[in-house]
């Protein structure tokens, strides 16, 4: 999404480096290397899962790169068949993108109105595909679910933007935990409903009185039970992960420069190139690690035939795996960590 403005020489010049014999990036990069990326999570306290992710960040400084912040929120909704409740069974599930004007000064807000908007469509569009939605969204059959939020705000974008928020988005759902509930069910005697209206109290004069034919709430016997609400019981590892956390997918844009194609641009080499293709791979926790194409995007003016697709597939698929496994084990150390404070939190809050 670069809107980086160059002149027709300068898109040349990065051009020729980029097709040349011996490929040439401003940043000494190879074609195919990413920028670092760095990644926080738990950055957010109030959040159910949070991370804070950065490509090609200047550690020196603190400064420069692409930075995400990706935070998942989970509310109840009830399930009220016949009314207008938006609650649907098995949950819901809502992404949104904003970005920081800071991070698009030269910007109108009209056109950071439409950046916003586009960003959002391809994340929440992919992202809330049926084949991906989580399973422990449910609270009560047919009465409460959980609607999960998952909200992005990109603070700088210094390029490759889509790929940092599809990283971003997959941790932070890593990173989300869903909080254990407990059912809490209405205890009604059994028998009819004339025999249940016996059961009536009447307050007279500023006194109770209780018919003496009415059974006894203390008696368990003939009583069935219906979960009408639920708890939320205290455990200290803030619940479970959320449903099918392997299957989140992560993008790679193949950034095409005829006869080549490369990884993680700059500003600079977007606005240098005629065309952009976005592939989202999911896969499976399997070693084989096999792979679903969930989306496919092109961006630019150029044009690709279906033999030149194909190839780019196969290429970007391979690209897609090695970002997902580094990823993964980056979040499985994440995961370590704060497990480990989570315990020693909840020892000494024992003492």
């Amino acid at each position: 999404m670069s809107t980086t403005s160059l002149s027709k020489a300068e898109k040349s010049y990065i051009a020729a480096g980029l097709t040349q014999s011996t490929p040439h990036r401003a940043d000494g990069r190879n074609l195919t290397d990413y920028r670092s990326v760095a990644l926080e999570a738990g950055v957010a306290p109030l959040a159910n899962g949070s991370v804070r992710l950065s490509i090609g960040r200047n550690i020196n400084d603190n400064g420069g790169g692409t930075e995400v912040l990706a935070a998942t929120k989970l509310e109840v909704e009830s399930i009220s068949i016949g009314e207008s409740s938006e609650g649907r069974e098995g949950g819901r599930f809502i992404v949104n993108v904003s970005c920081s004007p800071a991070a698009y000064p030269h910007l109108t807000q009209n056109a950071l109105d439409d950046l916003q908007h586009d960003l959002t469509t391809i994340l929440h569009t992919t992202l809330t595909h049926p084949s991906l939605h989580p399973q422990n969204l449910t609270i009560l059959p047919h009465k409460k679910s959980w609607l999960l939020h998952l909200d992005l705000l990109i603070l700088s974008d210094a390029g490759n933007t889509l790929d940092a928020l599809f990283l971003a988005a997959r941790a932070a759902l890593w990173d989300t935990k869903v909080p254990r509930t407990r059912s809490v069910e209405y205890k009604a005697p059994r028998g009819s409903n004339k025999a249940n209206a016996g059961a009536n109290t009447t307050v007279e004069g500023g006194d109770i009185d209780v018919d003496s034919t009415a059974p006894s709430g203390f008696d368990t016997r003939t009583q069935i039970s219906r979960a009408t609400d639920f708890e939320l019981p205290d455990y200290w590892d803030e619940g479970e992960a959320l449903d099918g956390r392997d299957r989140w997918p992560v993008c790679v844009t193949l950034n095409l420069a005829p006869p080549v194609h490369f990884l993680d641009a700059t500003p600079q080499e977007e606005s240098a190139i005629p065309l952009r293709l976005l592939l989202i791979f999911s896969f499976t926790s399997t070693s084989k690690g096999e792979a679903t194409l969930q989306a496919m995007r092109s961006l630019g003016a150029g044009e690709l035939s279906l033999v030149q697709i194909k190839d780019l597939i196969q290429t970007g698929e391979k690209y897609a795996h090695s970002l997902y496994t580094a990823l993964n084990a980056k979040l499985k150390d994440e995961d370590i960590r704060r497990t480990q404070k989570a315990r020693e939190r909840f020892i000494a809050a024992r003492r």
